[in-house]
């Protein structure tokens, strides 16, 4: 069925764009929220500065670019480290400095251009590393949708994930109108109610939750080790974002390498701010693009409406809040089964649009190493140590990808796979030719 496609600087109707925006707040909240778990920030307080980072974002990209903020995994491991040294106001401080860091290489950016981007990241790396953000993401979709925090196969929870799983790819595609457009929303409230008849939800911590209240802000005390040990993982996540980016150029059909200074330095101002505020680094997220990519709603001001909904819900009605948060992990595994499978296929979808030949060695060689490096190392998390911070999946893969773009010659025809064309005669060559008569 055909869907109706809302662009970018589109506008729709309030009424419309209110499930729209509250839909990319659940699509964000388990990911963005796991991040204050494991490090010892608030969820709260993590939602809140997720709201504010987007509202920054959007503003510094003149609401240009779609693309929802929340909490960065790949700070996790330096902020348990510095933590547990020096407490977390001072790796308080090193997100700020991870902010500043971004905003600085998008300052460099703007001098020195982007144009050396497109020479860098040829087609075969962009969609061997949008493939690999969508697969690298296929398990942590799968413990969520399938397992327990011990790793262990929960049936229900598996339930409650194949019924969200089935909502959502019943509503994208069987439906049209409004209800195609907020199939992700639809699917998690169909999911909930599901896990409310199995049991999985505890309405307790929703009970106690006031309805209105102020967060709890916590501010930086500046410590240079912790500075120095969480800073340069920006370096790291400066390629992931920009692997975002062209995903979300990839979807919704736009260029947006010109916009990268723009993007980056949004990025950088919303991980400092909430860095001042008490909360985690900031990053664009991959759920949010598989939600455009199901919904075919790519208008910014939905984003607007979601980075309100965030603020607001994160810091000043923690019963909602407390609401959201009741959403079992495999409702939204249910979800994200359909949301990073979406990424994925728009990577090989890239593969089609821009006639990757893959009969030329350099772009085999390129998207084999990138593809097994990547979702191998994203799929087990095993990343590469240096020093204090390490190198993940996404970020490795992508540098082996420009570094094989530069050193391999090109192109040559394929000497893996042979041409079956040249390999096997034609047939009026096995017939001999009869004799000339004269």
């Amino acid at each position: 069925m055909e869907r109706e496609v809302i662009g970018v600087d589109d506008r729709v109707p309030v009424a419309r764009a209110i499930p729209l925006g509250i839909q990319h707040v659940m699509s964000m909240f388990g990911a963005t929220v796991l991040v204050p778990i494991l490090t010892g920030l608030s969820p709260s307080l993590a939602i809140m500065c997720s709201g504010i980072g987007t509202i920054l974002y959007l503003l510094i990209t003149r609401g240009k670019i779609p693309s929802y903020l929340g909490s960065s995994f790949a700070f996790i491991s330096p902020i348990l480290v510095v933590s547990a040294a020096s407490g977390l106001d001072a790796a308080l401080s090193g997100i700020v400095a991870a902010g500043i860091v971004y905003m600085l290489i998008a300052v460099i950016l703007k001098f020195a251009g982007t144009d050396w981007i497109h020479k860098l990241l040829p087609p075969v790396v962009v969609a061997s590393v949008i493939v690999v953000i969508g697969v690298g993401l296929s398990g942590t979709a799968v413990k969520m949708a399938l397992t327990s925090s011990t790793d262990v196969f929960v049936l229900k929870g598996f339930i409650a994930a194949i019924i969200t799983l089935a909502a959502a790819i019943i509503f994208t595609n069987f439906f049209k109108g409004i209800i195609a457009t907020i199939p992700v929303l639809l699917a998690v409230i169909v999911g909930y109610i599901a896990a409310v008849f199995l049991g999985l939800v505890d309405f307790q911590p929703v009970i106690d939750a006031a309805w209105i209240g102020l967060p709890q802000l916590h501010h930086p005390s500046f410590d240079l080790g912790a500075v120095i040990i969480i800073a340069p993982v920006a370096l790291v996540v400066v390629i992931e974002h920009i692997g975002h980016l062209l995903v979300v150029g990839e979807v919704v059909g736009k260029d947006y390498t010109s916009m990268l200074p723009r993007s980056l330095f949004g990025d950088g101002l919303a991980t400092t701010v909430a860095g001042f505020l008490g909360g985690p680094p900031a990053t664009t997220y991959a759920e949010n693009i598989g939600v455009m990519s199901v919904t075919k709603v790519y208008s910014t001001q939905v984003f607007w409406y979601a980075g309100a909904f965030a603020l607001v819900i994160g810091g000043f009605v923690p019963k909602l809040g407390a609401l959201i948060q009741s959403i079992p992990v495999p409702v939204m595994g249910g979800v994200s089964l359909l949301l990073f499978g979406l990424i994925a296929a728009n990577g090989l979808r890239m593969y089609v649009t821009n006639k990757v030949d893959f009969s030329v060695n350099k772009n085999l060689m390129i998207a084999a190493t990138v593809l097994i490096v990547g979702i191998g190392m994203e799929t087990t998390g095993i990343s590469i140590p240096m020093g204090n911070y390490v190198l993940p999946g996404m970020a490795t893969a992508a540098l082996l990808g420009i570094l094989l773009n530069a050193v391999l010659p090109s192109p040559g025809p394929s000497t893996l796979v042979p041409d079956t064309e040249q390999a096997q005669p034609k047939a009026e060559e096995l017939i001999e030719p009869k004799p000339e008569i004269k």
